[in-house]
């Protein structure tokens, strides 16, 4: 089914294999992930988070399998299957998790906040400003080259500007206050990988304080730690970024200034 791809490591590691490991039983909920994607890490905090049974299931980028295709049709992680029954896109899949299980779960175990439908709106405001806004200057920032100075300089102030933007709304250490929620999954991916913006692209958690300090309550929580693969692993798997190489989907997106899908 097509070529290969470019090589990359085709399991997690650290924390998340661990992770991994604990979740091969068959269970009624399958979870079609990639340990690289920060996408597959939203679902994959709020599975945690919620302490739902699931199967781990590992899907090659490069490199897609036809049963999975019928259930994610652009062929992007995550994905689920649950009783049989097909989801992707990773905020779809994370409240549907949210929803489907909200009954087996004490308050403490909720991703979004349960008693307060207009605090649920917020959420849902803030989750899409990231992912409008806060998702695109990243990898806009990621690609940009030595010979893009212009470029980069602005993908790194859209990217502080809307960093700064979402963590001015924090109430701490979490969005919402003591309680960790879907915008805190969201974002997490972000702040676990902002590193290599740090160590290859100029930016500076120094710079957007707000952010900064959000940034490590989340890379502290549990769910995102025991997610988490060995920094220089997504450094590794990154580096089609780094070096503006068209292998995904969403960098392509953000290059064009499209919708990513």
């Amino acid at each position: 089914m097509g070529h290969q791809g470019p090589i990359y490591h085709a399991t997690a590691t650290g924390a998340a294999k661990s992770t991994v490991n604990c979740h091969q039983t068959p269970q009624d909920l399958i979870f079609w992930a990639g340990w690289f994607c920060p996408f597959t890490q939203r679902s994959w905090i709020a599975l945690e988070e919620k302490r739902i049974p699931y199967t781990y299931h590992e899907v090659n980028p490069y490199l897609k399998e036809e049963h999975f295709l019928a259930i994610s049709p652009k062929g992007l992680v995550p994905a689920i299957q649950h009783h049989g029954r097909p989801l992707h896109d990773s905020i779809v899949v994370s409240e549907y998790l949210e929803e489907a299980f909200f009954d087996d779960n004490a308050a403490s175990d909720t991703i979004l906040p349960p008693s307060d439908p207009y605090q649920r709106g917020v959420a849902r405001i803030w989750i899409d400003f990231i992912n409008k806004s806060v998702v695109p200057p990243f990898f806009r920032l990621l690609q940009a080259q030595s010979d893009e100075a212009e470029q980069k300089a602005m993908a790194l102030q859209d990217l502080k500007d809307a960093l700064a933007a979402v963590s001015s709304q924090v109430k701490g250490p979490y969005f919402f206050g003591d309680q960790f929620s879907l915008v805190d999954a969201v974002i997490a991916p972000w702040a676990v990988r902002d590193f290599i913006l740090r160590e290859y692209r100029g930016f500076n958690r120094e710079e957007v304080l707000t952010w900064k300090q959000w940034a490590e309550a989340l890379e502290s929580r549990r769910s995102v730690r025991e997610t988490s693969s060995d920094p220089e692993k997504y450094v590794e798997f990154n580096k089609t970024f780094l070096r503006k190489e068209s292998h995904s989907l969403v960098g392509k997106a953000a290059l064009e200034g499209r919708i990513l899908p």
